[in-house]
């Protein structure tokens, strides 16, 4: 089958590639995953990003079908929920409208690629009982949703990204230093992994549609 080569990169602050105010970059700045997904594919692809700062995914399923399938994209990486389990909604109820988009995709031919949310960062969390409750909680939480991604792509033969795993520290589940901006949002490092991680899905996928 010959789809489009416009891969959308769909989703939240993550996909938008939001970075807090540090030190060392005291306005904040953003860094879309998408940027260094072009690069790593070149011009095979055209890549555009389609994120926006504090949506949960019930959001997303409303712009879904303007911002993204009427464009007629070929593939599209799917990353969102973290903002929904900040708001305590549930992960069946999170995975139901992620369900929504990943099916309107199949539906019109393209390719969703399914994006685990990455863990969170809380630094001394587990110096009282208090913290340690709190962040267990929410990786609990995390670790149910993306069970519900991963089982989705299996049940469809999709590839998808666990950017849960590669971004946490094996020890305690939450997000690697080196990969958290402010606990919630990834450094530029983070960012380019995800893109990474999504180009060697999408590599094998267009070397097979340029030779057909």
């Amino acid at each position: 089958m010959n789809r489009s080569t416009l891969v959308m990169c769909f989703g939240d602050s993550l996909t938008a590639g939001f970075q807090s105010p540090t030190r060392d970059n005291p306005t904040g700045r953003e860094t879309p995953y998408g940027q260094f997904l072009q690069s790593y594919l070149g011009d095979v692809v055209e890549v555009r990003t389609s994120g926006i700062c504090g949506e949960v995914t019930g959001e997303m399923v409303v712009r879904f079908r303007c911002d993204v399938l009427e464009h007629g994209p070929g593939y599209v990486p799917i990353l969102g929920g973290t903002n929904d389990l900040g708001w305590n909604t549930s992960p069946p109820e999170i995975m139901r409208n992620l369900i929504t988009m990943y099916e309107q995709t199949l539906a019109r031919g393209s390719l969703p690629i399914p994006v685990t949310v990455p863990s969170i960062r809380v630094e001394d969390s587990s110096e009282s009982r208090e913290g340690k409750e709190w962040i267990t909680g929410h990786l609990v939480r995390r670790t149910q949703l993306n069970q519900l991604i991963r089982d989705y792509a299996d049940s469809k033969g999709l590839a998808s990204v666990d950017l849960f795993a590669v971004t946490a520290e094996t020890e305690t589940g939450q997000l690697a230093a080196r990969y958290s901006n402010d606990g919630i949002h990834l450094t530029t490092a983070g960012y380019q992994l995800l893109a990474q991680q999504v180009a060697s899905i999408l590599k094998p996928l267009l070397t097979r549609f340029a030779s057909s």
